[in-house]
């Protein structure tokens, strides 16, 4: 059993959703990407989403390009991530999935890269632009490295590739609230929950609801009818609203620690 099943397993125990943070390695740079990664961990985050800076980021909107673009800058290489999360996890026991195009990815390569995962305390992958069709190899590897393959579902998705998806997922199904690209939004649709409800009849996996996530009364909405709230936008955006704050990781853990304070 992996620790991001684990998790949610305790979170159904515990009878409340979970908190899953996104952060881009590297932004502003990989010292102070450790450093978030714990201080999300000790601030209540049950899982932890870390971004593979892309050149090519085409699923998500300019809060997260910037990110990219910043860590890019800054020369940040898939081997720089993983050693940051390696050095974070020395200090946490909290799942981290890696979050990536699959360029980046195919350019390490796949068996090296699901060795050099694991080692490094990564416990699933989610790649944006992988379809299931052609992940059959890609979801083997990552099984037999003991990694959950996770994949994103859509509003538009067919009833007939959610089934797909299912067979081919571990750990969790990413769920996106809307169509289109990463961002944060003033108000939710109802799209989530149709689609949460359509996930639920085809896999047990647990569901975590992103994309357009970013105060606490929409993470508490999403707990309603998913297992769990993943925020990325509004948490990159306030580490761009802090560069050059030298109480930085404080202020973005307490940002992160408000949207999820009624846990």
């Amino acid at each position: 059993m992996s620790r991001i099943t684990r998790t949610f397993n305790q979170l159904k125990t515990d009878g409340r959703g979970g908190f899953i943070p996104f952060i881009t390695a590297g932004d502003p740079d990989l010292k102070t990407s450790e450093d978030l990664i714990v201080a999300l961990a000790r601030s209540g985050a049950d899982i932890i989403e870390v971004g593979v800076p892309f050149s090519d980021p085409v699923a998500d909107g300019v809060v997260i390009q910037r990110a990219s673009e910043r860590a890019l800058r800054n020369g940040v290489t898939l081997g720089d991530v993983l050693a940051c999360i390696a050095a974070a996890q020395k200090k946490i026991g909290v799942p981290v999935v890696l979050f990536s195009y699959f360029n980046p990815l195919l350019q390490y390569g796949v068996e090296r890269l699901a060795c050099d995962a694991r080692r490094a305390g990564v416990d699933g992958i989610l790649v944006t632009d992988l379809i299931p069709e052609e992940a059959v190899e890609w979801s083997r590897i990552l099984s037999e490295h003991e990694l959950d393959p996770i994949y994103l579902v859509a509003p538009t998705t067919s009833d007939a590739r959610l089934k797909l998806i299912a067979e081919r997922a571990r750990g969790f199904i990413y769920a996106v609230s809307r169509a289109g690209v990463t961002g944060a939004r003033e108000a939710m649709t109802h799209d989530a929950e149709s689609l949460v409800e359509r996930v639920r009849g085809v896999t047990d996996l647990p569901v975590a609801v992103g994309f357009g996530i970013s105060t606490a009364a929409q993470v508490r909405d999403v707990w309603r009818y998913a297992d769990a709230a993943v925020v990325g936008s509004a948490i990159v955006k306030e580490i761009e609203a802090c560069a050059g704050d030298d109480d930085l990781v404080g202020r973005v853990s307490a940002f992160a620690g408000g949207l999820s304070a009624d846990k």
